[in-house]
């Protein structure tokens, strides 16, 4: 009895039944398959086909319009009015725009010094500089962290202030829209929207406010993104060609020929761009 193990034997019924399932499954796959399957597979695969097709298409424009736009068309600061925002000893900083930045930020423990810091330096007269950092962070420790950094760099005498909200509707966007709702807001002239890992130049503004002063039809200016990282791997490499190709080709394209292009963002920031028109924006892209 030592040598014999239990075993478990199915009814000779079960398995009449289960064959019987099994066959019944294999006629009803046999009799759809020709006529709905088959031709189900072969629709999406036309589909398919049409969409490369397209796809081609559309590179193949793109290609065409961006080597046009590279051998005739002028450069933007030649393409449209710029004129360089001098400073005057006898008006001061009164022929500066006000300038609102704001900068949403959700749980950034990484980045959040690096966009305040470079915010904070940008080279425009800091009483027509309002800075404001929309803080969504979840985790206490990292909005007690970001709120000590824009303290700090209020002691040296930026204007930078510090808002949360009780609610995180519309993610970064929704923090975006709200910032515009302050009082203090009022009287700035443009908006500009840093995202939390950005680091401009500190020329930035005056690169760019000239642009919007002396060309009313221009609503929105876009900047192109960099990135420090972008040797360290294939895999950042690979993603810095593809926004490259975003930004130098696709949207060059769509400005070049009037069509509709992207707003650089996501979280529903369309519905922010339509509300910042009203003051008029720039979207600030260059990631470092």
């Amino acid at each position: 009895m030592d040598g014999v193990s239990p075993k478990f034997v199915l009814p000779e019924t079960f398995d009449g039944v289960r064959m019987e399932i099994t066959g019944q499954l294999g006629m009803i796959w046999e009799l759809v398959k020709a006529p709905v399957i088959v031709p189900l597979l072969q629709l999406a695969v036309y589909i398919c086909l049409l969409m490369s097709l397209m796809l081609l298409c559309e590179r193949v424009y793109m290609g065409i319009v961006i080597v046009l736009v590279k051998l005739f068309w002028k450069k933007p600061d030649k393409r449209y009015k710029f004129e360089a925002i001098q400073d005057d000893e006898e008006l001061g900083s009164s022929n500066f725009p006000v300038v609102l930045v704001q900068i949403p930020m959700f749980n950034e423990r990484e980045v959040y010094k690096l966009s305040i810091g470079a915010a904070s330096g940008l080279s425009w007269p800091s009483d027509r500089l309002v800075i404001q950092v929309l803080d969504d962070s979840t985790d206490p420790t990292v909005k007690q962290m970001v709120e000590l950094e824009c303290q700090r760099w209020a002691s040296k005498g930026i204007n930078i202030r510090y808002q949360i909200r009780e609610n995180r509707v519309g993610y970064k966007a929704g923090a975006l829209k709200e910032g515009l709702k302050r009082s203090y807001v009022k009287h700035c002239e443009y908006v500009v929207i840093f995202d939390a890992d950005f680091q401009p130049e500190p020329d930035f503004l005056r690169r760019s406010i000239p642009f919007l002063i002396h060309n009313p039809k221009i609503a929105l200016v876009q900047a192109r993104w960099r990135f420090v990282n972008s040797d360290e791997c294939l895999l950042t490499r690979m993603q810095e060609m593809s926004l490259d190709y975003h930004f130098t080709v696709e949207q060059e394209v769509g400005s070049a020929t009037h069509a509709f292009f992207g707003f650089n963002g996501k979280n529903n920031t369309n519905n922010l761009y339509s509300d910042c028109l009203k003051i008029r924006l720039i979207s600030y892209n260059e990631k470092n």
